[in-house]
């Protein structure tokens, strides 16, 4: 097993491709099957395609995306959680679950924070 508090543990790159805020959408937005490249940008409101683009290349570089081209005119492109990746995705709707009980919870605490370190006017 890798330690990923070490600086030279292999982990440390898995753990960034996969908690970044794009990787982690995409992850969990696969979880239902596999979406066509477009579908997916509007599944991810907010997401460039050049962002898209060069996430799902990271991941399927990774082995937690296929992509897999339908032959058409033009081609049409899906792509859909590998097993590897879906196992990632179960993990990751739990965080995502999390996030979506306590958000209001953190923006009230940073808020708070916020607040309280004002500086003091005189």
């Amino acid at each position: 097993m890798s330690d990923a508090f070490h600086v030279d543990c292999p982990a440390r790159a898995v753990l960034e491709h996969v908690t970044s805020r794009w990787a982690t959408l995409i992850l969990t937005g696969l979880r239902d099957g596999p979406l066509r490249f477009s579908e997916l940008r509007d599944k991810i409101e907010g997401i460039s395609e050049k962002m898209l683009s060069q996430t799902l290349r990271t991941l399927a570089e990774d082995g937690l995306v296929a992509r897999t081209v339908h032959p058409s005119t033009p081609p049409a492109v899906s792509y859909r959680l590998t097993e590897l990746g879906d196992g990632l995705a179960r993990q990751l709707h739990g965080l995502m679950s999390w996030i979506g009980e306590h958000a209001d919870q953190v923006q009230t605490a940073r808020a708070a924070y916020r607040q309280d370190t004002q500086p003091i006017r005189r």
